[in-house]
């Protein structure tokens, strides 16, 4: 892979607005970097799909699934005084709310720039000092001072998508990415590279790229995909949490730099096991480090897939990320490279005789 393009379009995904239900600019990055890669068509969820160019009839399909959405807030309604009151979309700590730029989509489609903001200590009570931090205590000022205002020069209604303000950066000394949306675009990017990688390679399967909706607040785009692919297999690529800041070293399984992660079992499913041991003793044969981790919690589009078609073996290709469900996150580029690496080997050797053995 070229690392230059590589950088280059996680920048593009990354950096784009696309909160759940609201993804149309993530869809149009994808739709253009997907050029040349086979056919593409998007369903009225906005999920896309790309069909492998090669493609043909009585070959096993492999789903590749990444999610286009990423958490943030949507605006509830506005106070006289201007301010927004907001609800989160997708899973947020309270505590890592305040004090950040956002961006505001007002209704002609611009965002405008905003400020998490939350009563200053100097008016709290030593009770509300002492009280556990509720979203519903925080509002967005985008700098206006009356709900007026907000209508007529803002522009700015209820129901309007609030996307975390950052820009996607990249350490070339230390190969590391920081930003916004790495859960999952870095999936994204890593579909598109797979299936350029494997760009007029003949294999044994077919393959489509599938581009899901709304993975933040129950997987309900991976539910539509799953039932118009109809996989027989799939790898669903994600922008799991790192942990390596957050537990004892001897417990960490999802560390930045380390190798992608293919989850073990998590809230909402149980990793077809002959699947996912196939990929993990075929990295290990060809030098890809890899971690295989055991999650009590969370959950990804996997548990929705593994669940169509009659039951599909899933595995799920994590890239770790520090911070997730964050303003900012940090990814290593060698975790990206590593799981592209291994999916595209996977696909290589992929057969309808392999599958059945899962």
């Amino acid at each position: 892979m070229n690392k230059e393009e590589q950088i280059g379009l996680i920048k593009r995904l990354c950096d784009a607005n696309g909160i759940s239900g609201f993804e149309d600019e993530v869809v149009d990055v994808v739709k253009d970097a997907a050029r040349g890669l086979g056919k593409t068509s998007i369903d009225s969820m906005r999920n896309v799909y790309l069909e492998r160019n090669g493609n043909r009839q009585g070959l096993p399909t492999v789903q590749l699934d990444a999610h286009t959405d990423e958490v943030g807030f949507m605006v509830k309604c506005v106070r006289p005084d201007g301010m927004l009151e907001f609800i989160t979309i997708g899973g947020w700590v309270a505590s890592n709310i305040p004090a950040h730029l956002v961006r505001v989509r007002n209704r002609d489609g611009q965002y405008v720039p905003g400020l998490v903001g939350s009563k200053p200590p100097h008016f709290m009570t030593e009770a509300e000092r002492k009280a556990p931090l509720d979203p519903s205590q925080l509002f967005i000022d985008v700098g206006a001072k009356s709900a007026e205002e907000i209508a007529k020069d803002y522009r700015i209604d209820a129901g309007a998508p609030v996307v975390p303000e950052a820009t996607t950066t990249y350490d070339s000394v230390h190969e590391v990415l920081c930003g916004k949306a790495f859960d999952n675009r870095m999936g994204c990017a890593s579909i598109l590279a797979a299936m350029r990688e494997l760009d007029g390679t003949p294999l044994k399967v077919n393959v489509t790229g599938a581009f899901a909706t709304q993975e933040e607040v129950g997987c309900r785009g991976a539910i539509v995909t799953s039932q118009r692919v109809k996989p027989d297999i799939a790898i669903c690529f994600e922008g799991c949490p790192a942990d390596d800041t957050v537990v004892p070293a001897y417990q960490s399984q999802t560390a930045l730099g380390k190798g992608p992660m293919l989850r073990i079992i998590d809230a909402k499913m149980i990793t077809n096991p002959r699947f996912e041991k196939y990929a993990l003793d075929l990295a290990k044969s060809l030098g890809i480090p890899t971690q295989a981790a055991v999650r009590s919690g969370g959950a990804t589009n996997g548990s929705a897939i593994h669940l169509s078609n009659g039951g599909v073996p899933v595995i799920v290709m994590g890239i770790p990320v520090r911070y997730a469900h964050t303003h900012y996150g940090y990814s290593s580029y060698s975790d990206y490279e590593n799981g592209v690496r291994l999916a595209v080997e996977i696909l290589r050797r992929m057969d309808a005789e392999t599958i059945s053995s899962f």
